[in-house]
């Protein structure tokens, strides 16, 4: 049986406003025609190098993108649409980001008090006392402050303080940087966990490798794009399970699999390629990648090139 869309994202397009000589005005698009799909009970791993978008995408889906920003497509969250009067409604209950920074903590208020947003009511203490049971947080740790604890602790405060309400859609913007490999394997188990307890849960994340062991489903960014989404069991298979040239150079270099490099870099915002975006550093390029790309299926995955087959 299906389960039921939780997020679904499409053709989201992000612009940033610049100003250049004097009073010119220009836009920048920084993303896309990005698409994506979260079902209830999954989670969707985001990759890709600096830069391609991810967290650019979470900020879009939470409202929270800077005053000179646009925000073009439609993102609907469980089937109706998610306008600015929503998100602040569902923000930081039914919708929580775990963000990136650890400097998203006050360092001047205790972590019991931050986490509960000053409420003292019983069962609000009683259900923090069970989430750090959970995440092996002392009972004490809610009486210190941010600059006491240590990294890893750090990170399971912040899920705790998505936690303590009961979301349905749980974005974690990368959770693992300056974490050891036990460490951060500790962290995705956590977000693994709220997943297959219903929860939609999107993992953007540096982390390849540990993103194809956890998630159920791997979203390929490029230069502020979707490229390919699979299934995560196809990047474990290997380089022929996958569709785009992107993908199986992403694969291709990770250290187990030869850390073989690809000429180029990844075109800037300002001066993007005509058609596909990967096509000045891709082998298969011919004269039919400078048009629109659609993204299309392919062998049980979905992705954005006229070659795949």
């Amino acid at each position: 049986m299906e389960k039921n869309t939780i997020l679904e994202i499409r053709n989201m397009n992000i612009s940033f406003s610049q100003y250049q000589k004097g009073t010119k005005q220009t836009k920048l698009p920084v993303i896309r025609d990005l698409s994506l799909t979260v079902h209830q009970g999954e989670m969707v791993a985001v990759v890709g190098s600096s830069g391609s978008g991810k967290s650019l995408l979470a900020h879009g889906v939470m409202g929270i993108l800077p005053y000179n920003a646009e925000m073009g497509g439609e993102i609907l969250y469980c089937g109706e649409p998610l306008t600015e009067k929503r998100i602040c409604a569902l923000r930081g209950k039914e919708i929580v980001m775990v963000p990136q920074s650890t400097s998203y903590l006050d360092p001047l208020m205790k972590v019991g008090t931050q986490i509960c947003k000053g409420k003292k009511d019983p069962e609000r203490k009683k259900k923090l006392d069970g989430i750090f049971r959970r995440y092996g947080l002392a009972e004490e740790v809610q009486e210190q402050y941010p600059f006491e604890l240590s990294g890893g602790m750090t990170r399971r405060v912040m899920i705790s303080t998505a936690m303590i309400e009961a979301p349905k859609l749980v974005i974690a913007d990368e959770p693992t940087p300056g974490l050891d490999l036990e460490m951060a394997l500790e962290a995705l188990k956590i977000f693994r966990e709220l997943s297959d307890e219903g929860k939609a849960v999107i993992l953007i994340t540096h982390d390849i490798d540990l993103a194809f062991h956890i998630a159920d489903r791997i979203a390929v960014f490029y230069a502020g794009t979707t490229v390919e989404i699979a299934a995560a069991k196809d990047f474990l298979e290997g380089v022929d399970a996958l569709r785009h040239p992107y993908s199986k150079a992403l694969w291709k270099a990770l250290p187990q699999n030869g850390f073989e490099p690809i000429p180029g870099f990844q075109p800037y915002a300002k001066y993007l390629p005509k058609g596909c975006l990967f096509s000045p550093r891709c082998p298969h390029k011919t004269k039919e990648c400078e048009e629109n790309i659609p993204m299309r299926e392919v062998r049980g995955g979905y992705v954005r090139c006229i070659h795949a087959d």
